[in-house]
């Protein structure tokens, strides 16, 4: 009797827990209802240059803000090598003022110097027995003339010197070839300009279709490349004043103009590391020359407004 009385006393229990529960679960609501905290989240706006998202918030009306990216007035050079090899010497450093034809990289040249001496030799010789060859066919025809020498002789000098001659030129182009192959193993810039990047160090291996061995660019003037929301097209023209702003020099602005307004919608080029930024957002590029890029470097994030003409 008992243990009758027990069994009915559990079950009487795990009926109360499953109504309290059952009862929870209906107070509560549908269990996708947003949370507290996530709503709070949502609703922040960032001010912070180069951090900001779809809902930061620009400082005064008629602004349109937008991530961007400092790069020079004409896009940067990778300069790269055309065969592969081991580098022997770095000419250059970060920040040097170059021009073009100037060296940037020598890769190990050994076996393509002594292949272009042994070639200069060969040419040497060739070259010494056209010019005999040459002149023992001019004798056997002057000599030819005055019945000294067979019509057969004459012939046989001839085709000598023929042979001779396009041995020469054959071996010349040996030469030119040894050399051509010991060119391509100095790197050069293609461009007046500064070295922004040198990729490699001395000792390692290139190929080519690989990094580039250095990155050049003139810098002596710098634009800012700013991603405009797909919203804010119509806003924007040529010529507008605009400004942008960076973490690195808080309270000062970069002024400048738009000069170029892209003509193609795409994907974002300037992404910062916010979790909660849109990736999938069109924007616009458009370009800002600045006045007075003191300070900024290419590559570096910054926060682009643009004073819209609407």
């Amino acid at each position: 009797m008992k243990r009758k009385s027990w069994g009915i006393y559990i079950g009487i229990v795990g009926l109360v827990l499953m109504i309290s529960f059952i009862t929870r679960s209906l107070l509560s609501g549908p269990s996708t209802a947003p949370q507290k905290k996530d709503v709070v989240k949502a609703e922040r706006t960032s001010t912070v240059a180069g951090t900001a998202d779809e809902r930061m918030a620009v400082p005064g009306r008629g602004l349109i803000a937008g991530n961007a990216i400092v790069e020079p007035r004409q896009p940067s050079t990778k300069v790269a090598a055309a065969v592969p090899g081991r580098i022997a010497m770095i000419a250059v450093q970060e920040g040097n003022k170059v021009k073009r034809g100037a060296v940037l990289v020598q890769l190990d040249d050994a076996p393509e110097r002594a292949a272009l001496k042994a070639a200069a030799a060969d040419l040497a010789a060739a070259e010494a027995r056209a010019q005999m060859s040459a002149e023992e066919f001019r004798r056997t025809e002057q000599i030819a003339k005055g019945g000294a020498a067979t019509a057969d002789e004459l012939d046989k000098a001839r085709q000598q010197s023929e042979i001779d001659q396009r041995t020469f030129v054959a071996t010349e182009a040996r030469r030119d070839q040894a050399k051509a192959n010991l060119d391509q193993l100095t790197v050069r810039t293609p461009i007046d300009g500064e070295i922004l990047q040198v990729k490699y160090r001395v000792g390692e291996y290139v190929t080519p279709g690989g990094d580039p061995v250095v990155v050049m660019g003139d810098i002596s003037a710098l634009r800012v490349r700013i991603d405009v929301d797909e919203r804010d097209i119509g806003h924007i023209a040529v010529g507008d004043s605009a400004f942008a702003v960076a973490d690195a020099y808080p309270g000062k602005k970069f002024t400048g103009r738009v000069v170029e307004i892209g003509r193609m919608m795409g994907r974002k080029n300037a992404r910062t590391d916010d979790p909660t930024e849109r990736i999938d957002t069109k924007i616009l590029e458009t370009v800002i020359e600045l006045d007075d890029p003191d300070g900024l470097v290419p590559g570096q994030l910054v926060t682009g407004y643009i004073k819209g003409n609407k």
